[in-house]
């Protein structure tokens, strides 16, 4: 009973969190808008239809049904692409459009509001006695026999300098970089016994986290630390938050990299499981995976894609650049094409993401070695 209860609190808290960052992002939008001068009409937290809504000076708060995201409904900036996003169906454009410098600084508000917070939430982190940090180095602590390690001839005590060409110094980079390599061949250059030697390894997929491994134990984390919480000072985390997102962003667009890295993303049941991990481990933990998520949203946001504020900045990039708008209809129907795209998308994420949440309840994780709460393994 005490446990149910406690679970029950910690998805709460989750959901707390995860609308915080939400929360943040679009009162940066509605606080620039306001201090332009600009007409709000609504402030809403998710999108679709309408749970509930109140309106109190002239602006009308809605809870929406898709928890995903959530926008600030302002006449003057982007209005056909915000009734896409609203989903409303009413036509014609309501209010006029105000000058492209003024919607870009509406647009990027939301994510600087996000960088903000997790400037705040790494400063906190940096100054909280007893908050584990640290990094576990990439060196061979031990292989799995018959694992691709061991088949490629890693053993204990190599060092990892590199992996397919990529520079890493960490445990988690190693882990990314195969993530990222999927099911082809990639090299891993160590140093052994002082020397520089390469070798190649084939990772492989677990069937039931989907993940890939080559099967080797890192040295032990005497830390204890969370991957995400890399050094007790604010710009190494934050630094680190960023790098790892860039990573994604461009295995995505690696030709050589781009299906793998797609089948490592992770969607909402993801996001809201590292959430739910990272608080049950340390409530300290669950601040520095926000402060990880709220950099993220901000990157991600910033992308030139319509429907996100990237795509406003782009409108409005292109505005100042012909001197003439884009015309509303291609605004509304890209915003439309890129709206389903992105839900289709998290359709996807979502459906996979429970998939394999169910194969791990009921079939259990990939085996680990008697030490894992101290071992990290790949």
């Amino acid at each position: 009973m005490i446990e149910t209860a406690a679970t029950v609190l910690y998805i709460v808290a989750c959901v707390l969190l995860f609308a915080l960052a939400i929360l943040v992002h679009e009162f940066g939008h509605f606080i620039v808008a306001l201090r332009l001068g600009l007409r709000v009409e609504a402030f809403s937290i998710g999108f679709g239809p309408v749970i509930w809504k109140k309106r109190f000076k002239g602006v009308e708060y809605r809870l929406s049904w898709i928890p995903l995201g959530g926008y600030v409904s302002i006449p003057d900036v982007d209005p056909e692409g915000t009734k896409v996003v609203e989903g409303a169906s009413e036509g014609g454009v309501s209010g006029s459009r105000i000058a492209p410098w003024k919607e870009i600084l509406v647009a990027v508000a939301g994510p600087m509001m996000n960088v903000v917070l997790a400037v705040a939430l790494a400063f906190v982190l940096a100054v909280v006695p007893g908050v584990k940090f640290g990094e576990v180095p990439a060196e061979i602590g031990g292989v799995m026999k018959d694992g691709p390690a061991e088949k490629a001839g890693l053993a204990e005590g190599d060092k990892v300098v590199s992996v397919g060409g990529r520079p890493i110094a960490t445990w988690t980079e190693m882990q990314t970089e195969v993530q990222i390599a999927g099911g082809r061949e990639v090299e891993f250059e160590v140093i052994r016994a002082g020397e520089p030697t390469k070798l190649v390894v084939t990772p492989k997929r677990d069937d039931v986290t989907g993940a890939w491994y080559i099967m080797a134990f890192s040295t032990t984390n005497h830390a204890g630390a969370a991957a995400w919480m890399p050094n007790r000072s604010p710009w190494r985390q934050l630094a680190w938050d960023a790098g790892s997102i860039f990573r994604v962003l461009k295995g995505l667009v690696t030709p050589k990299e781009a299906k793998a890295t797609a089948s490592a993303l992770g969607g909402p049941v993801m996001i809201a499981e590292g959430i739910y991990r990272s608080l049950r481990r340390s409530p300290w933990d669950g601040i520095g995976f926000l402060r990880f998520l709220n950099v993220n949203l901000a990157v991600l946001n910033l992308l030139p894609i319509p429907v996100l504020d990237g795509g406003l900045v782009l409108f409005a990039l292109l505005a100042i650049v012909m001197r003439r708008r884009v015309p509303e209809a291609v605004v509304k129907y890209a915003s439309l094409f890129f709206m389903v795209v992105l839900m289709a998308l998290m359709g996807v994420l979502l459906l996979r993401d429970s998939m394999r949440s169910y194969r791990i309840h009921t079939r259990g994780p990939a085996p680990v070695s008697t030490n894992a709460t101290e071992n990290a393994r790949d």
